[in-house]
């Protein structure tokens, strides 16, 4: 069944000047859901900090502003650590190659917050916003781009939310393989799977909190292409398999990569079996970006409806509501 949703563009500067407060005072009812008990606690809000600060240091100057501007005490710093969050399960497919990212985002779209944000926290980064700061995809003035995708396997342990490492990433990192060092450090407490791409490299790397950081294997030689949907190393199940599809649209989307044209992978991005339906069950796909982070632009796009470019150079504020489970 169609169903409405309404996506908004910001721009929220470096978080000092009040608008990125505005964004995140409104957020905050639904936001502050997703901590955890332990994390309303005296010392499970200390070991949240700890964890932030241990491993995301370039940022605890930039979490002690926003702090202050969200005027929400411990439990909002908390909050903004991401490293005392509830579980959250997503069913994503994406692909890379040739400094291109396009992915699909599928959840719940009630539970998707909807927002494009531009930001200057430590550098200019555009992304998909959720937790109120954390990213879902983006890119930065680098040149370098990511995205997530849930790793499929039910495990959860001590670390940080994968939105904040989104976040890390791409304030800090210029390149996949400096990406790819500091995953090697940053405890991440879901199985997540998150796509690189930069100029030159294109690579999947699994995560979880009972493994070593791990490159997908079946990428093209030299790490032209990568490819993601929601399974890591281990074989899949029948059960697993019927519910997500996960293998049948990484194969898809494997096979239509493999011909480095992105207008293709566009397409069958809004078509099945990588385009989900099922917007008000367990969650469609919410919306397709196409990132070309040299260029400074992403593009968002959903069947029958008309593209959203946003960039560096041109990022224009407002809202648009679409329809989403459309035909293409």
């Amino acid at each position: 069944m169609a169903l409405k949703k309404t996506f908004r563009a910001t721009a929220v500067g470096d978080g000092g000047d009040g608008r990125w407060a505005a964004e995140a005072r409104a957020a905050w009812p639904e936001a502050e859901k997703w901590l955890t008990d332990e994390g309303r606690t005296a010392a499970g809000a200390a070991e949240a900090r700890r964890l932030f600060d241990t491993h995301l240091p370039e940022l605890v100057p930039v979490l002690e502003r926003l702090a202050a501007q969200l005027d929400r005490g411990r439990l909002g710093e908390t909050f903004l650590t991401q490293a005392a969050f509830r579980p959250f399960f997503a069913a994503c497919t994406q692909a890379a190659f040739d400094g291109v990212l396009l992915r699909n985002y599928d959840f719940p779209p009630d539970e998707v917050e909807g927002t494009f944000v531009s930001s200057n926290f430590l550098r200019p980064v555009i992304g998909s916003q959720d937790g109120i700061w954390g990213l879902l995809d983006g890119m930065n003035d680098a040149g370098l781009a990511v995205s997530l995708t849930f790793g499929g396997r039910l495990v959860h342990g001590p670390g940080l939310a994968v939105l904040i490492v989104v976040r890390y990433l791409l304030e800090t990192c210029d390149t996949v393989d400096e990406a790819l060092a500091a995953l090697r450090r940053i405890p991440v407490a879901l199985s997540q799977n998150l796509t690189l791409v930069d100029r030159e490299r294109a690579v999947t790397v699994y995560l979880g909190p009972d493994m070593e950081p791990t490159e997908a294997a079946g990428a093209a030689a030299g790490g032209a292409l990568a490819c993601a949907a929601n399974h890591q190393h281990l074989p899949v199940s029948e059960e697993e398999e019927r519910g997500t599809n996960t293998e049948e649209r990484l194969a898809t989307v494997r096979a239509v990569a493999e011909g480095r044209e992105p207008e293709q992978v566009r397409r069958a991005l809004l078509r099945p079996p990588l385009y989900r339906y099922g917007h008000e069950g367990a969650g469609g796909t919410v919306y397709t970006a196409e990132y070309r982070p040299a260029e400074g632009r992403v593009t968002y796009l959903w069947p029958g409806e008309e593209p959203w470019e946003l960039s560096f150079d041109a990022f224009e504020e407002g809202g648009r509501t679409v329809t989403l489970g459309r035909e293409a």
